[in-house]
């Protein structure tokens, strides 16, 4: 809602003293027109009708402040409007007003008003020569120039003073207007990094849970229909299978457990950062929980290109027909990429242990110089083999190609003219950074 305003005044207060100040100018030039009426032969009435008229001026200070000091000017001959005059020159001065403007007008006020108290004093001491009271020479052009810059110059100085000062505050208040668009800015910035690290870091949960849990009871379900099939034909390689479903259980118990520690031990780190400002209370919980997914993801003890031949061999236990293979000189890369390519071997895996029950797979690992590549592809499903009834919620895809293109990598999935399924993916040994 927008403050009322009152013609060319901003607020009442502005109003009433403007009033105010006109009304005791109207009644100083209105006495003082008395005598300037009987100075210049004129009708007593008519000079307090002029000193009304003058005086009532001062009201339109604020609007029009040269028009009221020149006016103050125009009658400083009749010796009426000083408060006029002041008020005015203050106003000047105050105002935004080029500065070269009010000096000028300050110099003729002042000017005018030299003369006139230097005539009117020597008047004075002319008619006072008779009497006891005999001045030297410097006592007219003395109190000629004390009269003058008494009247000019405390207004125009004042009012000088409180145009800069009012000037800064305003500048202060539009800075700290400014700062608290700002500091607004950046609290809904952080409020959408914080937003955005959440969301990054369920998303790299999900995926997590998807590629540990995915692959792991996969097979369990693969060796447990094995089991099914042979428990009455072939005990001994029931045991077996049920030896390798305890195994891949086991394994992935141990993984389950090792991500919820490092969860935890994020979330206790985010817990005492939560003791500082709240303002800073959801930003620091997002990146504490964001830097216990980096350590969690840059492991040491995760998986690597090495676990790849155990990868294979337990999709091989479990029925699948496997070919591993690896290309040129392996060279040093960094936990993260070898963690990414293991997923990306592990979850094709397990895709064709769920949509291509018996199919014959590829596994091609190509290291070159700068990237490493990797190709699983299987042929078509072989109708004679069981369907093991696996769910597929289709996150395995998006999940790998998230995984790839988060280290700046090329993921390409789709199917063969064979009937089989093909992803491959390039990654870079360095990454220069991760998303």
């Amino acid at each position: 809602m927008t403050a009322r305003r009152y013609w060319w005044w901003d607020r009442r207060r502005g109003v009433v003293l403007d009033v105010g100040l006109a009304l005791a100018s109207a009644l100083e030039c209105a006495l003082e027109g008395v005598g300037f009426a009987g100075d210049a032969g004129l009708p007593v009435p008519l000079g307090v009708v002029f000193g009304l008229v003058v005086g009532s001026a001062l009201v339109v200070r604020r609007r029009w402040p040269i028009a009221v000091v020149l006016v103050s000017i125009a009658v400083t001959p009749a010796e009426m409007g000083f408060l006029m005059g002041i008020v005015s020159l203050y106003t000047l001065a105050a105002s935004e007003v080029p500065r070269r403007i009010t000096v000028v007008l300050a110099g003729m006020s002042f000017a005018g008003t030299l003369i006139v108290t230097f005539v009117r004093t020597q008047q004075d001491v002319a008619n006072a020569a008779d009497g006891d009271f005999r001045p030297g020479p410097w006592y007219v052009p003395l109190m000629s120039l004390f009269m003058s810059l008494g009247l000019t110059g405390p207004p125009v100085l004042y009012g000088l003073y409180i145009g800069a000062r009012r000037r800064l505050m305003e500048s202060l208040r539009e800075r700290a207007d400014s700062l608290e668009r700002e500091l607004s800015l950046l609290a809904d910035r952080a409020e959408e990094r914080a937003e955005w690290a959440r969301t990054e870091e369920r998303t790299r949960i999900a995926r997590e849970m998807h590629d540990v849990v995915a692959h792991r009871v996969s097979l369990m379900v693969v060796h447990a229909a094995a089991i099914q099939a042979v428990a009455l034909k072939d005990p001994a390689k029931a045991v077996k299978n049920a030896a390798l479903v305890g195994d891949m259980g086991r394994q992935a118990l141990t993984e389950l457990r090792e991500m919820l520690g490092v969860l935890r031990s994020g979330d206790a780190g985010s817990a005492r950062e939560r003791q500082g400002p709240v303002a800073s209370a959801v930003p620091l919980a997002a990146v504490g929980v964001a830097a216990a997914a980096a350590a969690a993801a840059e492991a040491e003890d995760g998986p690597c290109l090495v676990d790849l031949d155990a990868l294979v061999g337990q999709s091989r236990q479990a029925g699948m027909v496997v070919e591993l293979s690896v290309e040129g000189d392996p060279v040093a890369c960094g936990p993260l990429v070898e963690q990414t390519a293991y997923r990306v071997v592990q979850e094709a895996l397990t895709n064709v242990h769920k949509h291509a029950a018996g199919a014959k797979t590829w596994v091609r690992v190509a290291h070159r110089g700068s990237e490493v590549a990797m190709q699983v592809e299987n042929g078509p499903s072989d109708g004679g083999a069981a369907d093991a009834g696996l769910p597929s919620g289709g996150n395995g895809l998006v999940g790998m190609r998230e995984r790839v293109t988060a280290l700046g990598g090329v993921f390409v999935s789709g199917p063969t003219d064979a009937g089989g399924f093909r992803v491959s993916a390039v990654l870079p040994a360095r990454p220069r950074g991760v998303a």
